[in-house]
């Protein structure tokens, strides 16, 4: 257990309250101790900006409760209001209108484990402070699990570091409380000074430290949304940075309220991030990717976009759906059990996921497959059997396809082989090049039909009018199915759209559907896909800055399109 972690039984009547940061943007910069309190929270107190990020390591049934303020109240002088409690998870017993301390601890009764989730570090907090305050006066035991500040983490993420060798002095300053006297001390500085403020607050907090003694020239870092794939950075000194938002189309706006972190010194130089700019350099950063597969299959894949800094959409094209005569299965999964079967072989994720239900509806387990060698098409599969509890006999060690398996696999030997017959669960697609191949070499193949194949329902209407209208940079076709799918219940992707195709098969198909083909994997496997995509944006950011253009995503090449801002 954490040295810091709640005993098993809270007061019964204070209960007990963790103030945690959740930094800055990122879900993966939760720490290790953020994450071990929410999944014992048993009432989760946020603004509704920090919910997205801490929210996926509750447990289910958490009471959530929305700290953040409501135009429909009369505030508290001093202190954010609380509003509804999000309708999807339990309702929390706390009054509808009261200050966020009285919130916290009202929810605290009863043994309650509240966790209240603020951006950042509850130490750089503007009403955290007075929330633990307001606890301890009232006999309410809590404990504090710090974040990543966010004008620590924003800047590492834009590539700006805050100190080096030279070790300079590093000032921190909330434009929105400063005083003239704050002003006056780091205008007078010759360190880096970390800036807290808005889109459209950035000049005038430029003008306080020109006006206060810094040079004009002194190079200047503003980013909006930081450590997210929306996040923007730009360059400029402090006596142009009006202007540099300006040319940039970023202001004026409506959204200018949005808050930035901006960082004054010479470590923000241009050509220090020209080196040092990681994350925004990632070769997908801020693409929108289609990853048409079913919700399931695509976890994997778009964890991978993520890395490359894309944002994954996933739009289930293709539904799995029981066979609709079992009887066939329910014999096979019998005769697998009284030894009718020498191999069973798996050809997808699916297949496994058929049988091992069917095992389930049994009461079987990975025990029955004892003394039956099992083969598996490929990587995923074979995850997906280990996960059951099943090692893989054998999976190809080249091609990932059927042909790949019909390479290793060993041809029947009635010596050594006491069983001469393969259980082959499969989709209602025919599998004719497996089955024939495994003919050729002895065996006996009883090829079953383990599920069925349709297609989605359509996406929402919103998603629909963004793939035919160039609303997204790229999408990933891991087979023709999906290819006909996704063109019949959404439409055909705008031309400004990157195709990337598994293979040839997949990319003749969306040839006939009338897309251009820009990305094919060199063998076929959907991270082979994704990495190949990953390669395309790198070339194509890397043309770009070779020709002294900005770098642009390719949604932002369709007619009439507009530069999208952060939010």
């Amino acid at each position: 257990m954490s040295p810091t972690a709640l005993p098993a039984a809270a007061g019964p009547e204070h209960g007990h309250v963790t103030f945690l940061g959740a930094g800055p943007g990122d879900p993966g910069l939760l720490t290790l101790r953020a994450v071990e309190a929410l999944a014992n929270a048993d009432v989760l107190v946020a603004e509704h900006e920090v919910l997205d990020v801490v929210r996926a390591h509750a447990r289910p049934g958490v009471s959530v409760v929305n700290a953040d303020p409501s135009p429909d109240l009369v505030p508290v002088p001093g202190t954010p209001q609380p509003t509804v409690v999000d309708g999807a998870s339990t309702t929390a017993a706390v009054p509808a209108v009261r200050d966020a301390a009285h919130l916290v601890m009202e929810a605290a009764r009863g043994g309650r484990r509240v966790v209240r989730a603020v951006t950042g570090d509850p130490g750089l907090d503007t009403y955290a402070a007075e929330e633990m305050l307001a606890c301890a006066a009232a006999g309410v035991p809590f404990e504090v699990v710090p974040g990543v500040a966010a004008a620590v983490g924003v800047p590492a993420y834009a590539g700006v570091p805050l100190r080096d060798a030279q070790g300079a002095d590093v000032r921190f300053v909330d434009a929105r409380t400063a005083s003239d006297r704050c002003w006056t001390e780091v205008g007078a500085s010759d360190g880096t000074v970390v800036v807290s403020t808005t889109l459209d607050s950035v000049a005038a907090a430029a003008g306080e430290l020109v006006a206060a003694g810094r040079k004009p020239d002194t190079p200047l870092t503003v980013t909006v949304a930081g450590t997210t794939t929306r996040q923007r950075t730009w360059n400029a000194t402090l006596g142009t940075i009006a202007q540099t938002l300006k040319q940039a189309k970023v202001l004026p706006s409506p959204e200018g309220g949005r808050p930035v972190i901006a960082v004054v010194g010479e470590r923000s130089a241009p050509a220090l991030r020209d080196q040092l700019a990681w994350f925004e350099s990632k070769p997908l950063f801020g693409w929108k990717v289609l990853v048409p597969r079913t919700k399931e299959q695509a976890a994997s894949l778009s964890d991978q976009l993520r890395s490359y800094g894309a944002v994954p959409h996933e739009v289930p094209t293709i539904a799995v759906e029981p066979p609709r005569t079992p009887q066939q299965m329910e014999r096979a999964v019998k005769g697998l059990v009284t030894g009718r079967y020498e191999w069973i072989a798996f050809t997808s994720v699916n297949a496994v996921r058929a049988v091992r239900e069917k095992f389930e509806e049994y009461g079987l387990d990975a025990r029955a497959f004892a003394g039956i060698k099992v083969a598996a098409v490929g990587e995923q599969t074979a995850k997906a059997l280990i996960a059951f509890g099943v090692k893989p006999d054998l999976v190809p060690s080249g091609e990932q396809s059927a042909a790949g398996l019909l390479e290793d696999w060993p041809p029947y030997d009635p010596v050594f082989d006491p069983i001469d017959r393969v259980f082959l669960p499969r989709a209602d697609i025919a599998t004719e090049t497996l089955v024939a191949g495994l003919i050729e070499l002895g065996w006996e193949v009883d090829d079953v039909t383990a599920y069925r194949t349709v297609r989605a329902s359509p996406p929402p209407a919103e998603t629909r009018e963004a793939i035919k209208g160039g609303g997204f940079d790229a999408v990933l076709f891991t087979s023709s199915s999906t290819v006909r799918n996704l063109v019949g219940i959404a439409g055909k992707p705008h031309n400004v759209t990157v195709i990337a195709c598994i293979g040839p098969a997949t990319a003749k198909t969306a040839e006939e559907h009338g897309l251009r083909v820009d990305v094919m994997a060199p063998e076929p496997s959907v991270h082979k896909l994704a990495e190949a995509l990953a390669d395309f944006g790198l070339r194509r950011r890397a043309a770009a800055l070779e020709a002294g253009d900005p770098v642009t995503r390719p949604s932002e090449r369709r007619p009439g399109a507009r530069r999208r801002r952060a939010t």
